[in-house]
């Protein structure tokens, strides 16, 4: 087997220090605080924002952001890191 393999294999140490820890709980409770805590502020029919009540259009528009938070979460997280096995290798298991 390659070292990548292995590396692939090895468990995340959970008693390791995680620097980006309160930075990705920070991203993960924006949708929340923007779809829940920006309803009040965001609670008008006019304007329209292409063609939506402003209120659906903020909506909307953290929906798709809670997609791109969720994968620069991903992307923080340490588990996440390390190398993949290629398509042409097996993984132990």
């Amino acid at each position: 087997m390659t070292d990548d393999v292995d590396r692939a294999a090895t468990p995340v140490n959970p008693a390791a220090p995680d620097r980006t820890r309160a930075l990705r709980v920070a991203l993960a409770s924006l949708p929340f605080l923007g779809i829940l805590g920006g309803a009040g502020f965001a609670n008008r029919s006019e304007p329209f924002v292409l063609g939506l009540p402003f209120l659906m259009a903020w909506i909307v528009l953290w929906v798709v952001a809670s997609s791109a938070i969720m994968a620069i979460i991903y992307a923080l997280d340490p588990a996440n890191r390390g190398s993949q096995p290629r398509n042409d290798e097996v993984s132990p298991r």
